[in-house]
């Protein structure tokens, strides 16, 4: 028998034919829209930034790490969490983040109504956080990883004051960014010749 045919009664013989290629090509589709994402979030926080005066944008401005309902950083250990667990986490805190952004979008529009770039980018980043959550909960659902549970809407997210107000939303703009690049490492963990 040759070895293509072989190769014909057990796919798995030949290493170049993969056994779920639908799942490879939404797990790659999924990984290049983290990455993608993952530079506009750094884009629209240095926007955030440039646009709230000073002290933001002095060199050595360390603001207050304010709580975000709803919403942490990724924690210390998440990356020895197992990849579905890491997955999980991932699309809670993006499905976390919509409303958070759409809460700065309207402070941003009554503190700099003229910053049409800015307010037209942190829409954009509510819908690309939904489209992300999206792709990763169909990941998660490939893999046959249970769902993460009822979603938990962050309560209101809100600062008295001006001053609180820009550190929130460089807060909730920094943990757009912080979720977006750690999914995207998740992420390739699963990309077939990625790191394993």
């Amino acid at each position: 028998m040759s070895r293509r045919e072989g190769s014909l009664e057990d796919p798995q013989a030949d290493s170049s034919v993969s056994p779920l290629p639908h799942l490879e090509a939404k797990i790659r589709q999924t990984h290049s829209l983290a990455r993608l994402l993952t530079k506009y979030a750094e884009q629209l926080l240095q926007e955030y930034v440039q646009h709230q005066g000073d002290p933001f944008g002095l060199p050595g401005f360390s603001p207050p790490r304010l709580p975000v309902a709803g919403l942490s950083a990724p924690a210390p250990g998440h990356a020895r969490l197992p990849v579905p667990e890491q997955l999980q986490l991932d699309a809670g805190a993006l499905a976390a983040l919509p409303p958070l952004l759409e809460v700065v979008r309207r402070r941003q529009a009554e503190l700099n109504p003229r910053a049409l770039r800015l307010l037209r980018r942190l829409e954009d980043a509510a819908r690309q956080a939904r489209a992300l959550g999206a792709a990763v909960e169909a990941v998660l659902a490939a893999l046959g990883a249970e769902p993460r549970g009822p979603r938990l809407e962050p309560t209101s997210a809100s600062a008295a004051g001006v001053f609180p107000a820009k550190v929130l939303g460089l807060r909730v703009c920094g943990l757009y960014s912080e979720w977006v690049s750690r999914t995207e490492a998740d992420l390739s963990q699963l990309v077939p010749g990625g790191p394993a």
